[in-house]
Formats: structure tokens, sequence, C-alpha cells
């Protein structure tokens, strides 16, 4: 990844947390705990007017060796 690409996700990434404060606490919050093998997370994306549509996933040992890895990328 070039920098001019890394400079502009830092600061979407920064437009993000700013319009959506409570979320990242949240998210923090979560994960700051560590996330293990087996925890299950779902999300649920409500749009004006439709139903709503939910999903979830069961962590493996993939996925959190692949959050390590995004820790990373700081």
């Amino acid at each position: 990844m070039n920098p001019a690409s890394i400079m502009k996700l830092m600061s979407a990434k920064s437009k993000f947390e700013a319009n959506h404060p409570k979320f990242i606490a949240f998210f923090n919050a979560v994960f700051s705990r560590g996330v293990e093998e087996g925890t299950v997370i779902e999300i649920t994306v409500t749009k004006p007017g439709q139903e709503a549509v939910t999903a979830n996933i069961k962590v493996q040992q993939s996925d959190i060796e692949l959050i390590q890895e995004l820790k990373n990328l700081r």
C-alpha cells in the first residue's frame, strides 16, 4: 500500500470515529478484553423503510489471527 493510500485510509478512519463515537467505544470495549474462539459476533442492518437483516459469525482462530495482523498495521 502506498503512503498516499494509507493517509487517505487514516483520514477516513478518523472521520468515521468522529461520526460514530459510541460505536467506536463499544468496539474498543469488546475487543480490548479480547475475543476468544467460539465468540459469536452479530450485526443487524436496518435500512429506512425496509426490514432488518441480521448475520452472525462464530469466531475461529484464523479470525483472531487476522484481527491481530490488522492491529499490527497501526
